[in-house]
């Protein structure tokens, strides 16, 4: 993981196939900021060991509060060996940080809309909120491929100190619980969508001390030592499979032919290890720990040996099994890039006709074909009262000094109500607190525009095409419950009142 230049990010957007338009859904105040810390700095944008300086929540009001108020776009990378080439693929991760308290959750819709999948974020101990299972059904009516993050499991080992079997039966209601949602508003054209550990798409861990793992992570470990197929161990590591040291079979049901009883694999394989050593460490048993080090490859350096409790139980999870390298494994592996989900997404983002060229454009991700791009929200800029358009090109290129149509939300086709025709005079990429000037960005990324500001009020459609029909409305997931009247102390202030509440409807 490196921070890559504009000029490296640029030449990377030409790749769809290696691009991953991505969002985290969690109702946590803390737990989605220190997995988005994690994941930035292994992009080497802050340093690794800065993980708890909430580098996403840029704004006063997000730092007092420790929430995310208003979305913002990072651009990540992994390398990653997907194909068992010599050499690792490099994957470009757009991830939009949306907010998740209930009071900015129209925020969250402006952000489903511009990727194709999301990380859903459940705390163990407290499950699905109400308002999880309101973005996760918002996330399948846009066709958002979901992958899940059990957290908080370090509650359950240190604070609770449950037993690892009740653990197990925790996570299985948390994943059914999802899974009913899925069933419920997941929609066939998308595939197998379904969650399962033993398909590498749900991830454990604790976003505090940074740390996460999948089953494949273990399945690696233990494929050698029994002599089974990582695909087979995968398998065997959930659901009712069970392990006798004592013959060395495997077998379905809780008991040995003896009748003596059995540990569930997912137990004794995965959280017995991990108990264990969390336990020896805050125990302070020195000896425990360094043995179960030994055993899993983990060598703690000169400054480490100082470290004690909380602190050295961090660096040692976060050395062995790593959020970021979990989770940005999962990201790369289960969520689709653009021009797999377009294939599939478009019958709902587009509303002209299904066989016309705009809709092939979209259906293809084709760089070269007609332009086709959705404004999503408007982004306040550091030049007072002045707005970026923020969104994704869905089909062709847009550039620098491109002559297109600006069509809002309330554009009819055949019409010239809200529909303005102008030049494109910058386009950049919103790389978290900054900005940068790129000549020009392909379909299946995610953009900013300047200057176009004037034209759009919130949202709106963007094209060379004469024939194209508007991106399809986006559908809130809240509708406003308050409604106030507001008036100037004096009257001869009723033109700055009515500016300010235009650029306040913008934003």
């Amino acid at each position: 993981m490196v921070n890559f230049t504009a000029e490296q990010i640029r030449e990377l957007m030409d790749k769809p196939e290696n691009i991953r338009n991505m969002t985290i859904i969690s109702s946590m105040k803390q737990g989605k900021s220190t997995i988005l810390d994690s994941l930035v700095a292994r992009a080497g944008i802050i340093p690794c060991r800065a993980t708890c300086t909430r580098f996403v929540c840029e704004r006063g009001e997000e730092q007092l509060r420790n929430i995310t108020v208003k979305p913002t776009s990072f651009s990540l990378y992994y390398e990653h060996n997907t194909s068992e080439k010599l050499k690792n693929d490099v994957h470009l991760i757009n991830l939009i940080d949306s907010p998740g308290h209930i009071d900015f959750l129209s925020e969250v819709t402006t952000a489903l809309r511009v990727v194709d999948g999301a990380l859903v974020i459940i705390d163990c101990v407290e499950g699905v909120s109400m308002q999880s299972e309101v973005i996760l059904r918002a996330a399948l009516i846009e066709k958002i491929r979901p992958i899940l993050m059990i957290n908080n499991i370090d509650r359950q080992i240190l604070e609770l100190k449950i037993e690892a079997e009740e653990m197990y039966r925790n996570y299985s209601t948390v994943i059914e619980s999802i899974n009913t949602i899925i069933t419920n508003y997941g929609q066939s054209d998308m595939g197998d969508i379904l969650l399962d550990p033993s398909k590498g798409n749900i991830a454990f861990g604790s976003d505090k001390d940074s740390w996460a793992f999948t089953l494949p992570t273990f399945a690696q470990i233990y494929s050698n030592k029994f002599g089974i197929d990582i695909e087979k161990m995968k398998e065997k590591l959930w659901g009712d499979n069970y392990y006798d040291p004592k013959s060395k079979k495997w077998f379905k049901e809780p008991t040995n032919e003896e009748g003596e009883n059995l540990q569930r694999a997912f137990c004794a394989f995965v959280m017995e290890p991990i108990i264990k050593l969390s336990r020896s460490i805050l125990d302070g048993n020195a000896e425990q720990m360094n043995k179960i080090l030994t055993s899993i490859g983990i060598s703690l350096g000169p400054e480490d040996n100082e470290l004690t409790g909380n602190r050295l139980l961090k660096r040692v999870m976060s050395q062995w099994i790593n959020a970021a390298d979990s989770l940005l494994e999962m990201i790369v592996l289960h969520l689709p890039s653009p021009k797999v989900a377009q294939k599939y997404r478009v019958n709902v983002l587009y509303e002209g006709p299904q066989d016309d060229e705009i809709a092939a454009s979209i259906r293809d991700c084709n760089q070269k074909g007609p332009l086709i791009m959705y404004v999503s929200k408007m982004v306040p800029t550091s030049n007072g009262g002045r707005f970026f358009a923020f969104g994704r090109v869905f089909g062709g290129t847009i550039s620098a000094g491109k002559k297109v149509r600006i069509m809002g939300s309330n554009y009819t086709p055949g019409k010239k109500g809200d529909l303005f025709i102008n030049t494109i005079p910058n386009t950049i990429l919103m790389l978290g607190r900054s900005v940068e000037e790129v000549p020009d960005v392909p379909c299946g990324n995610i953009v900013g525009l300047s200057g176009i500001d004037r034209y759009l009020v919130k949202t709106g459609t963007i094209s060379d095409n004469e024939s194209a029909y508007c991106i399809k409305s986006m559908k809130y997931s809240f509708a406003p419950l308050v409604k106030v009247t507001v008036m100037p102390k004096e009257p001869a202030d009723l033109p700055r009142l009515i500016e300010g509440l235009k650029k306040t409807l913008k934003s």
